[in-house]
């Protein structure tokens, strides 16, 4: 039996491909971003993608461009931008408009009355007004007859070389159980997927070489590579950004996991010079081939976070981000590389996706009556 699901809010497609690797079939994709748009068309053959801004597609839309009557719709995915809530937008709160994004989804979980429903955010929209957000979401999905649970995931214990931790809120109207996916990797499991692991094939650059589409460095050096390289022969989206001079004069004092402290005082940016030492814990930060990264954002740029390389004197490409975000390397990313990072930074990791969209197949094939004051039921699953 194959499931279908409408993947909202969806960019370039990170958590309808983890779907889609789980065998769901992907019938449709909305996002404003036509870059991200191209990138979802290219990489979701058979996917209908609603160009626009979500308050313009109307359920009907949906509804037309899938051929699904109300209700036949096994799961509707998505996550409503998540500015307004990150810890890194310093006025964040309710005020932002693009917080009330998620009362679209909401919409369209009414209009279409999917079967399972499953949303992703930032960890701060539980606290970014007092968590009103979260509730109001829960509120209205329990009023449409939808059980619901949330849990913070972290990406890395589920095979993903990135340290990123994500709210997801998952939940039918069948009465069947909500399972959540096991935890694969860390202390007592797998090891964590370190960077070298995720990169080390990849070619060589010099800061702000772009050769275009490229041959793999090496054979596949490790499994991970391996799963994401798949039937790929060529590297694309892989070129440096170009660095000032000054940048790669403080790149030369920065250690493998070190950052902006191992850098001369005389070299740092003027409004560095008197933070304190555990300030900025991650600007200018270089990764260690056999940690984790940490979270990859919408522009690796290096006064940012640790978005150098380990061993080479640059910073990330896309590729190289779509590798710790655990894309596939046939995902090639449309636009300007400014709107590529973006499309990088904003998804969710399809492995990820992929481990929930199991534990979702796993529970709609118990069909098991589910009590509201049943323990969650956690889900063992193999990588």
């Amino acid at each position: 039996m194959v499931r279908t699901v409408i993947d909202l809010f969806c960019g370039a497609g990170g958590l309808s491909e983890g779907f889609r690797q789980a065998g769901f079939s992907v019938l449709a994709g909305n996002d404003f971003n036509e870059y991200a748009g191209e990138t979802f068309e290219a990489s979701h053959d058979g996917a209908k993608f609603l160009r626009g801004p979500i308050e313009d597609i109307s359920v009907g839309d949906f509804l037309d461009a899938t051929g699904l009557q109300v209700g036949d719709l096994d799961c509707l995915i998505g996550g409503p931008p998540c500015q307004a809530f990150s810890v890194y937008n310093h006025q964040r709160g309710l005020h932002d408009k693009r917080s009330d994004l998620f009362k679209e989804y909401l919409r369209c979980v009414e209009g279409l009355r999917p079967k399972w429903v499953v949303m992703e955010n930032v960890t701060g929209i539980t606290s970014a007004g007092g968590g009103q957000a979260v509730r109001e979401i829960l509120r209205r999905l329990n009023l449409l007859g939808y059980e619901v649970e949330t849990r913070i995931l972290r990406a890395e214990e589920y095979g993903v070389p990135q340290e990123r931790r994500r709210m997801f809120f998952v939940g039918n109207r069948l009465g069947l159980p909500i399972l959540w996916p096991y935890a694969t990797h860390g202390p007592g499991k797998l090891p964590f997927v370190t960077v070298k692991e995720a990169l080390s094939d990849l070619p060589e650059l010099a800061n702000g070489e772009d050769p275009g589409i490229q041959m793999y460095r090496t054979h596949a050096l490790s499994k991970y590579q391996s799963k994401l390289r798949g039937k790929s022969n060529l590297v694309h989206n892989h070129a440096a950004p170009r660095l000032a001079q000054i940048n790669l004069e403080r790149m030369k004092h920065i250690r493998q996991g070190g950052s902006w402290r191992d850098v001369p005082v005389d070299l740092l940016p003027q409004g560095m010079k008197r933070a304190r030492r555990c300030d900025h814990t991650k600007r200018y930060g270089r990764l260690h081939p056999d940690g984790l990264s940490s979270t990859v954002l919408t522009k690796c740029d290096i006064h940012w976070g640790a978005f150098i390389h380990p061993e080479q004197d640059r910073s990330l490409t896309v590729r190289e981000a779509a590798r710790l975000q655990s894309f596939p390397d046939w995902f090639v990313f449309a636009g300007p590389r400014t709107e590529q990072f973006v499309q990088v930074g904003n998804a969710v990791p399809p492995l990820v996706g992929a481990k929930i969209a199991e534990a979702v197949m796993e529970a709609a094939d118990s069909q098991i009556g589910y009590s509201p004051s049943a323990n969650t039921k956690e889900l063992a699953l193999a990588v």
